[in-house]
């Protein structure tokens, strides 16, 4: 050995004996390191002098608190020096948990990012700080309470780290303050908006808990206890056991949330009045907690004026459009249910609406009864709704069962029942209509899944059965992704209560890409993911090509900043053997194959400007095709928000009368806000591909925790030929939720 090499090896031991904590620290969370077999164990404090909570941990119990200061980076760079350092304390009395955090930043006021007041803003624009629950200690679930430096709030259900309800609400309040040096806030948790078991006499409270920061200027996320990238902070395995609450018995804990809604509306044709009505609305939801894992929820003459209307989309593909839920009593708990990525034997949208498709209209619901029980064994759910009569349909009722049984760490294999019975209307006779699903999902390493579903339908009115299902398995590492789905649905397959993507139809999609991540501080490329996937689609009646997809995305960038650019083709060989109108110009029966490319690029989302450019471009069947998609935020202050979006579908010598069309989609959008509890929203969107203009406003006041006023004004103009048509509703409701 050279005297050179053995002053480095005697430089490097000695470092490890000065510093063999960071060191073997490093060493321990490389990679994609394995969840903890003996957890990390944190304590909570009682109150002692009493807390007013305003934002500030100024109080003694705080102070008197040991901080969980030890967070891990995961982002942009997994381990090392934590930039923004984070402490955060636990207390706890007979009625509540109270989590206090401290976010350092050195720029003080002109460091913080938050782009509006909005209740569950969303995650990336944002400085934020969020912990998770696992109150029963399953390892597969967790609640997630988080807020921003303005103070507003957003929580959510996590389930196998996967499906996430992001509309789920609980009662529970936050409060902040921004400092000179960083920014400050003080959670309120009433035990009563937790589902939990007293532990057995002696033995010690122990939940699961996970906290994260993100420090949107540097876009450093840090959690606690250490995480991998390749991971989320809601991976309920990692999770350190939080100790030292004294927790109340649980008693009667009923939440009721009764509603008044006052609502007027007119139709118009060509400018007369052709029908109005007014009517005066009252119903309401109650839920009842059974015991720390049951919970029944009751709804009466369920209402949902103040949901998001749909966003209009142009459908390029010969697929159906899925159009996401937005009405909270049917969003709470979803993730339970089987979602195959395109085949939902239960989709909600297909109760209380005339259908599930863009804008569908409402149709009043008398009543529904939902019963969740989850505990580290099993879950079981169960629903029942029923639909009024509306024109020539006459009533439906809606049921279904859900049992699921955990297996392993983070296994479980379920089963699922639906049945929908459509009374008799004036021209349609009653009709039955039926599912049955299995399902599984097994993690055989922290970085492998096994997913898949199997499911059948019956029909009454055609007397005809159907299957469809999926089988997935992925490998999800810090340093690649490698996936392979396959996907069935036959002809005869009609769930009458779920959604599928297309029937007659198998879809096989391998595929993975390669994550490289700047091991440089500071790098103005943050992450690269080149890679590839296969789409192959083929008839499930006697194996006929369909399509061949081959998605090739070279350039995949995350900036430091988190703006992202892609630059991907696509070619394409496909068959149509069916009428297919993409934009409304017919395409002829045949063989196709051509190359579309794409140039993507959002700038970053956390600045007061921000904004997105997407153009894919090149041959479609036997023509040309430009989708020009621009997007602009402007955000002058938390309090004012405007966006402005525009698509351009140009397609040029399309068709077999070599079509020239011009598509445009206009959506313009503000937001403003007195503060996190009072906010005004109004948006605007046309189509000239459906001559449909709609218009959406909205005030909501909280008047107090999970109350509100709502005053909600539509109007719906469309051109029908010759005619012109025109909805207008004006619709005033109010909530009062009371916890006892």
């Amino acid at each position: 050995m050279s005297p050179g090499t053995f002053r480095i090896l005697l430089c490097c031991l000695v470092c490890w004996a000065a510093h063999p904590t960071a060191l073997r620290a490093q060493a321990e969370y490389a990679g994609n390191f394995a969840s903890p077999d003996q957890r990390q164990i944190i304590y909570a404090n009682r109150v002692q002098t009493g807390l007013t909570v305003d934002g500030a941990l100024n109080e003694a119990d705080w102070k008197a608190s040991p901080p969980i200061d030890d967070f891990f980076r995961m982002e942009p760079i997994q381990g090392g020096r934590v930039s923004f350092p984070t402490e955060v304390r636990i207390l706890f009395d007979e009625k509540n948990l109270y989590v206090g955090v401290f976010c350092l930043d050195s720029l003080g006021p002109d460091g913080v990012r938050v782009q509006d007041f909005r209740r569950d803003f969303i995650y990336g624009e944002n400085d934020i700080f969020y912990f998770q629950l696992d109150p029963q200690n399953l390892q597969r679930y967790c609640v997630s309470f988080q807020t921003t430096p303005l103070g507003t709030q957003r929580d959510l259900q996590v389930f196998n780290d996967e499906r996430r309800d992001n509309d789920w609400d609980a009662l529970w309040e936050v409060k902040s303050k921004i400092l000179p040096n960083g920014w400050s806030a003080e959670f309120v948790i009433p035990f009563k908006s937790l589902r939990y078991e007293l532990p057995p006499n002696g033995e010690p409270t122990s939940w699961g808990f996970t906290a994260a920061r993100l420090a949107r200027r540097e876009y450093e996320q840090s959690v606690f206890p250490p995480i991998p990238q390749s991971f989320s902070p809601y991976r309920m395995t990692y999770a350190a056991q939080l100790r030292g609450l004294e927790l109340p018995k649980p008693g009667l804990n009923i939440r009721v949330n009764p509603y008044l809604l006052y609502g007027g509306s007119q139709n118009s044709l060509n400018g007369q009045a052709t029908t109005a009505e007014s009517t005066p609305k009252l119903g309401g939801d109650v839920k009842w907690a059974l015991n720390s894992h049951a919970v029944v929820d009751l709804t009466l003459n369920t209402d949902f004026a103040q949901a998001d209307v749909d966003r209009a989309v142009n459908n390029l593909s010969r697929f159906n459009v899925f159009f996401p839920e937005r009405r909270q009593f049917f969003l709470e708990n979803s993730g339970i249910f089987p979602d195959g990525s395109g085949i939902s034997p239960y989709f909600s949208r297909t109760i209380g609406l005339s259908s599930s498709s863009f804008n569908a209209v409402a149709t009043p619901i008398d009543v529904g009864l939902r019963y969740n029980d989850r505990n580290e064994e099993r879950a079981i759910s169960a629903m029942y709704v029923h639909q009024r009569a509306a024109g020539e349909a006459g009533g439906a009722s809606f049921s279904l069962a859900r049992y699921q049984r955990n297996i392993g760490k983070e296994g479980n294999i379920g089963a699922l029942l639906t049945h929908r019975y459509d009374e008799a209307g004036e021209t349609l006779a009653p009709n039955h209509n039926a599912t049955f699903t299995v399902d599984y999902l097994f993690r055989p390493s922290d970085v492998w899944t096994l997913s898949g579903l199997l499911t059948g339908s019956y029909d009454e009115s055609s007397s005809r059965t159907g299957h469809a299902g999926n089988v997935f398995a992925g490998r999800n590492s810090n340093s690649s992704y490698l996936g392979w789905l396959t996907k069935w649905v036959s002809a005869d397959y009609d769930p009458k209560m779920g959604f599928v993507f297309g029937k007659d139809i198998i879809q096989h999609n391998p595929g993975g890409y390669y994550i490289w991540r700047s091991k440089k501080e500071g790098s103005l490329v943050r992450r690269a993911d080149p890679g590839l996937f296969v789409n192959y689609f083929q008839s499930a009646t006697d194996g006929r090509f369909q399509i061949l997809e081959l998605y090739l995305f070279p350039g995949y960038f995350f900036f430091r900043d988190n703006s992202f650019l892609e630059l991907s083709f696509t070619p394409t060989w496909q068959n149509i053997d069916f009428a297919f109108a993409p934009l409304g110009i017919p395409i002829a029966e045949g063989d196709y194959a051509y190359t579309r490319y794409l140039i993507n690029y959002n700038s970053d989302r956390s600045r007061k400007i921000s904004g997105n450019l997407r153009a894919e471009f090149g041959e479609f069947f036997d023509g040309r095709l430009l989708t020009f998609n621009a997007g602009l935020r402007a955000a002058p202050s938390p309090r004012l928000v405007f966006t402005a979006d525009y698509e351009l579908n140009r397609a040029r010598s399309l068709g077999p009368s070599a079509t020239a069309s011009d598509v445009h989609l206009y959506s313009v959008g503000l937001r403003l806000a007195a503060n996190s509890r009072l906010q005004g929203t109004a948006f605007y969107q046309y189509n000239t591909l459906t001559s449909n203009g709609r218009i959406n406003a909205r005030i909501s006041w909280e008047y107090r925790p999970l109350s509100f006023l709502f005053l909600v004004f539509n109007d719906s103009r469309e051109d029908l030929g010759l005619d012109r048509f025109t909805r207008q509703e004006v619709i005033g409701k109010l909530n009062w939720m009371r916890q006892f």
